[in-house]
């Protein structure tokens, strides 16, 4: 599943079609996991004039200075998702469910694929530029409820702490499912909460409240560099995901523990091990990681 990093990339991929002006949309299926819009071919005449990252959602703004209007799309990539671009001599993939013509200054034409195998992504409409105001839009529905950018500088350390230690009990779940929590932290996905927790010498299955604050800003430390590091590479290319000028990820090429189970661990050697949570493969090393 593209995580954070994968988003990032994406987003700074489409990045040459800023000021590019719509021509034609195609919707070549009624749905993906909520219907999309019928009426995408609105877009028609606007230009797309930013494209932010919301946790692992894109907003694509589009605006039509003719018309004083606005238009938002929000996208989420699901389990296999990508935003392709192509000339205009592409031919249609199977998988490639929506197609967005653009066109520069110049009337070069390019196709913008929303491609997508296993049908698990979302292309709605965000309302309009100010989505996060309106309480009935599908913005609000996925947007609403999520936590801290893991990239922020209010993710820290502390931050964590105090969400663990601000109730009565503490929060004693496993401290991976924690920093995989959408509604503590966003964007954390199982890859880089593996890399992250291992390179701050703690057990997956730790409850988060037996944790003490230099643990967490050492676990936070990492988590962010981790992610930086995966932005600069262009994400972890596993399975489908590829950015949007077909190209892939080489942070792959760098993972200490994730899916390596049964392999020698590269600190000390010993055997790494695995242990399911939340249905999800947690690899750790059981000397450099004890519980």
């Amino acid at each position: 599943m593209p995580e954070l990093p994968e988003v990032e990339t994406t987003k700074t991929s489409l990045s040459p079609l800023i000021g590019q002006t719509v021509n034609f949309v195609q919707r070549h299926r009624p749905n993906l996991r909520e219907p999309i819009p019928s009426d995408l071919d609105t877009l028609t005449g606007f230009v797309l004039r930013l494209v932010t990252r919301r946790a692992k959602y894109l907003l694509l703004h589009f605006d039509n200075v003719k018309d004083n209007a606005n238009k938002t799309l929000l996208v989420h990539l699901g389990m296999s998702g990508s935003l392709l671009q192509y000339d205009d001599t592409h031919q249609k993939d199977k998988h490639d469910h929506i197609i967005f013509g653009f066109t520069d200054a110049q009337g070069t034409k390019t196709l913008l694929c929303y491609h997508d195998p296993r049908r698990f992504g979302i292309v709605v409409w965000a309302d309009n530029d100010a989505f996060i105001d309106n309480k009935d839009s599908m913005a609000d529905k996925y947007l609403s409820r999520l936590g801290i950018e893991p990239l922020d500088d209010g993710f820290t350390g502390d931050y964590l702490y105090q969400y663990i230690y601000r109730r009565a009990k503490g929060v004693s779940k496993p401290i991976k499912t924690l920093i995989m929590d959408q509604a503590v932290v966003v964007g954390v996905g199982n890859i880089y909460a593996a890399e992250s927790l291992f390179l701050a010498k703690i057990h997956p299955c730790s409850p988060a409240n037996h944790l003490s604050l230099a643990q967490l800003d050492l676990l936070v430390a990492h988590i962010k560099a981790i992610l930086q590091q995966a932005i600069i590479q262009g994400g972890s290319t596993l399975k489908d995901f590829k950015v949007a000028d077909n190209k892939t990820g080489y942070f792959q090429q760098t993972l200490l523990v994730y899916g390596r189970a049964g392999e020698m661990c590269p600190t000390c050697g010993a055997v790494l091990e695995n242990v399911k949570l939340g249905g999800r493969a947690s690899v750790y090393c059981p000397k450099c990681q004890p519980l």
